[in-house]
């Protein structure tokens, strides 16, 4: 799966699980930028997993590592391509 691919699918389910949202960018600071709390982000990795038949681990559910949606794009992104 291409990246522009993983971007357009995440933000289909950001569509779904955040719909108060609109005009995300993924490049934007989902907490300063969108209001976006820990527990929608992880309602959304949740939502990704399920999605792209992904697991993130308990290190990576943690928000430190993200600050940005395509920071949340890039670690599928990975995943999948690991999984090739």
């Amino acid at each position: 799966m291409e990246r522009e691919t993983v971007d357009r699918e995440l933000l289909e389910l950001i569509g779904e699980c955040m719909p108060e949202l609109e005009d995300v960018d993924l490049s934007k600071d989902f907490i300063s930028e969108y209001g976006v709390n820990s527990i929608s982000i992880i309602r959304l990795i949740v939502a990704a997993e399920e999605k792209f038949e992904v697991s993130f681990t308990d290190y990576e559910l943690s928000l430190d590592g993200y600050e940005t949606f395509g920071d949340v794009a890039a670690v599928i992104f990975k995943k999948l391509e690991d999984k090739e």
